[in-house]
């Protein structure tokens, strides 16, 4: 990322949650916030959706820097700013799940990005659908932004299938 935006941002994983599955999606602070979305799913057992959340102000404040232009106030993102956004989410995707899978040896290929702009809450509940078939816990990894020292409104959610979550568990341990 600091590359990627000039030195600007830097990133932590903050937390990672293991809540009963029905408790899940209230654990994060949405309410009723239209969000703006760059999500990544991995398909397979070792699977899982990666989902990187801005409100509407940082997640075109983070498209017109990388579009080196001013900030678009329209209310319609253009394809360019949706291109900038799922780039970051590209590269940020990739980054994590090299290091996922030299955790857990094994190859874990996100699938291409793609944009949303919905309420957080909603696709929070669609990633934890899968894991509602195989069990009642859901863990929730979330990796925060800051820009020189301040925490920005972006967050990146990681919400892995039951045996990438096992093999974490196993991996961690060894």
């Amino acid at each position: 990322m600091c590359r990627w935006t000039n030195g600007q941002i830097t990133l932590s994983l903050d937390e990672v949650r293991e809540v009963p599955l029905c408790e899940a999606a209230g654990q994060f602070d949405f309410a009723c916030d239209l969000l703006t979305m760059v999500v990544l799913t991995l398909d397979g057992e070792l699977g899982g959706t990666m989902i990187l959340t801005f409100d509407d102000q940082n997640g075109r404040e983070l498209a017109a820097s990388l579009l080196c232009r001013e900030r678009c106030t329209s209310p319609e993102w253009t394809e360019l700013e949706q291109s900038a956004l799922n780039e970051t989410g590209n590269i940020l995707g990739c980054a994590y799940m090299n290091s996922l899978t030299r955790m857990v040896e094994a190859d874990l290929v996100p699938s291409p990005p793609y944009f949303v702009q919905d309420f957080g809450i909603s696709v929070l509940e669609q990633a934890l659908l899968a894991q509602a078939a195989t069990c009642d816990v859901a863990t929730i990894c979330r990796t925060t932004f800051h820009r020189e020292g301040k925490q920005l409104n972006w967050n990146v959610l990681f919400v892995p299938t039951e045996a990438l979550r096992t093999r974490l568990i196993s991996s961690a341990s060894n």
